[in-house]
């Protein structure tokens, strides 16, 4: 998926606000900052915190604190997204899905992850959805909204976590780990040919 690739910058992004609602042992805020969200999916922020449920029960690769994460998912619009697709990628152009590891996050590229004091949250980072990039995707692919959304959503969060898909054998435990938490989900598999 273009987009993919993890950048570092700050976990939190002024001017946004958002409900923070708990789910299972995280703290999960989903910030819906384009209306168009809303009017192609109108389930949108709730899924996206289905989408997140799942991919972290299913994705973690080593413990994370106490069980306790705090992440946030933007839902933006394509402006938005190649903004900080050109800040942080230095690719002047929107893409589907961004993820922005935090600095207390998992360990990432090979560094161990920070000790925390108990009781405090590992902040994972933040996830960023383009509503016009997803729209178009899902209608080249056949796909419903509803369906890429969580496939795009689950991506970003595993990215957080510290999959990756730079190699072709990281590549296939990454897109067989989406490919079993979608059909949890009740969606197809994102990478098998359409019937």
């Amino acid at each position: 998926m273009s987009g993919a690739r993890d950048r570092q910058r700050p976990a939190r992004r002024a001017g946004t606000t958002g409900r923070r609602r708990s789910t299972a042992s995280a703290r999960v805020a989903v910030l819906v900052e384009a209306p168009e969200w809303g009017r192609r999916l109108h389930t949108a922020a709730a899924l996206t915190r289905r989408a997140v449920r799942e991919a972290l029960s299913a994705g973690r690769r080593q413990p994370v604190g106490a069980g306790k994460v705090e992440l946030n998912v933007v839902l933006t619009d394509d402006r938005a997204v190649r903004r900080l697709n050109r800040d942080w990628r230095g690719q002047d152009k929107p893409t589907n899905v961004l993820s922005f590891p935090a600095q207390n996050g998992p360990a990432q590229n090979g560094r161990p992850a920070p000790r925390l004091p108990p009781g405090v949250p590992v902040l994972l980072g933040d996830v960023v959805v383009a509503c016009g990039v997803a729209v178009a995707e899902a209608a080249a692919q056949g796909k419903t909204l509803r369906a890429h959304l969580a496939h795009l959503v689950v991506h970003g969060v595993l990215h957080l976590l510290g999959h990756d898909h730079e190699a072709d054998a990281e590549a296939e435990r990454m897109e067989a780990l989406e490919a079993k938490i979608l059909r949890r989900m009740g969606i197809a598999n994102p990478y098998r040919a359409a019937p």
